[in-house]
Formats: structure tokens, sequence, C-alpha cells
């Protein structure tokens, strides 16, 4: 089992920063894709970033590109989630997860392992 835990979220204005960590217990992440998604009321899941099993290929969702940067210190067991220029759309929340696979994916039914999530709220 993999346990996965969220932090760093909070309440923000926008245009400023937030950085999220997912911090694993129980096994490793190393040797396997991780991913950001995010959920707002009412809404569906959305991915928002992944991360290869090496750190070397990310893939974002259009709505974060250029603002949003995935990373992960497989020593640490940890990824990040650093999101700067914050928009009130970016209100939701946040999951990440563990895929089944070494390179990333973009649909939730690659992951297998999810945290509970943290809560970004990104006040206009």
């Amino acid at each position: 089992q993999v346990q996965l835990v969220e932090s760093g979220g909070g309440l923000v204005q926008a245009g400023d920063s937030l950085r999220l960590s997912c911090t694993a217990s129980g096994r490793t992440i190393s040797g396997y894709a991780m991913g950001w998604f995010r959920q707002a009321p009412g809404k569906e899941r959305d991915f928002v970033a992944t991360i290869s099993w090496n750190g070397s290929t990310t893939y974002y969702g259009d709505s974060v590109k250029s603002r949003f940067t995935i990373s992960r210190d497989n020593a640490k067991n940890t990824v990040y989630l650093q999101m700067n220029m914050l928009k009130p759309e970016d209100t939701a929340l946040y999951y990440c997860a563990r895929s089944l696979y070494r390179s990333g994916r973009s649909t939730p039914g690659d992951y297998n392992y999810w945290g509970r999530g943290t809560q970004v709220t990104v006040s206009s």
C-alpha cells in the first residue's frame, strides 16, 4: 500500500503563488509516474500535471501550462506542484496520485493510489 499526503494548500489572492507537496509512505514512488489532479465543487476531476518516473518528462493541462510546474524528489518520496499566477478558476481540491505506469498519464483511471487532497482557494 502507498499512502499519499498532500500539503501546502491555502487561501491566496489572484496572482499569488503556492507550492503543493505530496509525500508518500508505505512504498516508494520511484519507478512510477506521478500526477496532480483537481476537482472543483460540482465538477469532474481534472488533470493538472504529470511527471515521469525519473522526472525527465512532464505534461500539463492546457489551463495551467506556463503557470504550474511539477517536479519530484525520489529520494524524499515527494512530488511538488509549484503554482504561479494563480487565478480564481484554479480554486479546487488538489489531489496527487501514483500512476500504474512509468510514463506520465492524464487519465485518472491510470492511477491506483490517491491522496485525500489539499484545498486551494484563490480570491479575486
